[in-house]
């Protein structure tokens, strides 16, 4: 199994990549697994303070679960692996059950900071883009997708995801083995990626 890691910062680009990359092969034969699936449990928080959860440090990432799964989709086992709702900020009852693949994409902004995950990447990515691309994109999504208004986006911008970018997501760039700037508009490195993930599967099957 080729484990490919991919990180980069908040709406960054890292979905439009990984998808690319899924696209470029049969069905089934990629598969992913998200950071964000894996954040710590938060339910026996006070709903009133779950909004001031740190989502953007590695602390808030159940590290040992992730690369638990991992161990046994290399193994040739399934997992049931973990739901998680940014709405009420806790992981849900509901798992999804995943399959051991000929690949497996690790998707997420601290990817690249936790150690021993880093050690299992066949390849580690960082999908690279400028601050305020990002920040449009981080404005739509959070606004549709998490009921967000575009002044708590921006507040939330300046308090913890730049702050925690700079401290964790950014430092994290020197371990990748191929950075990809202008994130899923780059169709020269995601080709260059794509064939080198085909390669590595053509010999594994010789």
């Amino acid at each position: 199994m080729l484990i490919i890691g991919i990180a980069g910062g908040t709406g960054s680009g890292k979905t439009t990549v990984v998808n690319k990359i899924i696209s470029s092969f049969p069905a089934g034969e990629v598969g992913v697994i998200p950071q964000d699936s894996y954040y710590k449990d938060s339910s026996h928080i006070p709903p009133e303070d779950r909004s001031k959860i740190n989502f953007d440090e590695p602390a808030a990432i159940e590290w040992t679960l992730l690369v638990e799964h991992l161990k046994k989709l290399k193994a040739g086992e399934s997992i049931e692996m973990p739901t998680y709702s940014y709405l009420t900020c806790t992981r849900q009852k509901e798992t999804i059950h995943v399959e051991p693949r000929d690949v497996v994409i690790v998707e997420g902004i601290l990817v690249l900071t936790d150690p021993v995950l880093r050690e299992m990447m066949d390849v580690k990515c960082f999908v690279d883009a400028d601050a305020d691309d990002r920040l449009i994109r981080v404005i739509a999504r959070d606004c549709i997708e998490r009921g967000r208004t575009p002044q708590m986006v921006i507040d939330r911008y300046e308090d913890v995801l730049k702050p925690m970018h700079c401290l964790y997501i950014e430092p994290s760039k020197r371990f990748a083995d191929l950075i990809i700037p202008q994130g899923g508009t780059n169709a020269v490195a995601i080709g260059l990626l794509t064939d080198y993930i085909d390669g590595r599967l053509r010999r594994a099957k010789n």
